[in-house]
């Protein structure tokens, strides 16, 4: 069973590429609902919670990890590699990382995010010690989570809106941009109308996706009596805010959540 967990309910949309890419696995998702949004939180917060989730997963039978937020990501995935040594843990950095590097040509990438994921410089510090000669240009962009959490991922209004903090990167003249939230693959068709057709959008989401479907084969076979969609459980902390807006731009339905806060402190 694949364990993923999100401060909320954008990593559906890594659960998305999941069940795309490995339609026979079973997951266990928690939304970590009562605490969001983790993006504009701290360093030791974050953690904190990562661990708990961590943990509580564990108990729930996981056997591998999938931090399917950005921000935890960058403030807790080497911190938890090293607690729990025996579990393979998967982030949404490296792999988005490493797609990115082959993907650019002109060696010019932006990256947009929440802003912690933007302050802790991951994306930035992974992508310059793989390639010292990269432009690396970064933009926080703190209303595209609520954007998608109203559904309001087209039309003239969201479209000023990324363009309002997207025109500074095409200024810059990249050529490939990662998306450094799990909310903003939700957002695809409106960045790359303001971006133009000629930029690469890299989704973290479907590249970690891809790692783990490598990872599972070479190590864990599949039962093929399993059915996609039996047994997956989404558990969240508290009532997740417009679930069924974002499972439908997800899976085109409704997902049944299961509201369960373990912590209560």
């Amino acid at each position: 069973m694949i364990g993923v967990f999100d401060s909320g309910v954008g990593g559906l949309t890594v659960v998305k590429e999941i069940f795309k890419h490995l339609p026979l696995r079973q997951i266990i998702y928690f939304g970590d609902t009562a605490h969001l949004p983790y993006g504009t939180k701290g360093a030791d917060f974050v953690k904190k919670y990562s661990e708990k989730i961590t943990c509580w997963l564990l108990g729930k039978n996981a056997k591998i990890i999938v931090i399917a937020c950005n921000t935890s990501s960058a403030w807790a995935s080497d911190f938890l590699k090293k607690e729990y040594k025996a579990t393979p843990i998967f982030e949404m950095i490296n792999s988005a990382v490493l797609e990115a590097l082959a993907t650019t040509k002109n060696k010019r990438i932006g990256i947009i995010g929440t802003p912690g994921t933007i302050r802790s410089g991951a994306y930035q510090k992974k992508l310059i010690k793989n390639n010292s000669k990269l432009r690396i240009f970064s933009v926080a962009c703190p209303l595209f989570v609520p954007m998608v959490e109203e559904g309001m991922v087209d039309g003239k209004i969201t479209i000023a809106i990324v363009k309002k903090y997207l025109e500074p990167l095409k200024q810059k003249g990249i050529d490939t941009i990662i998306l450094g939230c799990t909310h903003y693959p939700l957002l695809k068709n409106a960045i790359q109308k303001v971006m133009g057709p000629k930029v690469k959008i890299i989704n973290p989401a479907e590249s970690t996706a891809k790692e783990i479907k490598k990872y599972l084969d070479e190590n864990f076979a599949v039962d093929k009596k399993i059915k996609r969609g039996s047994d997956n459980k989404f558990f969240f902390s508290d009532e997740p805010y417009n679930l069924e807006k974002i499972s439908h731009l997800c899976f085109r339905k409704k997902i049944k959540p299961i509201v369960n806060d373990p912590f209560n402190d």
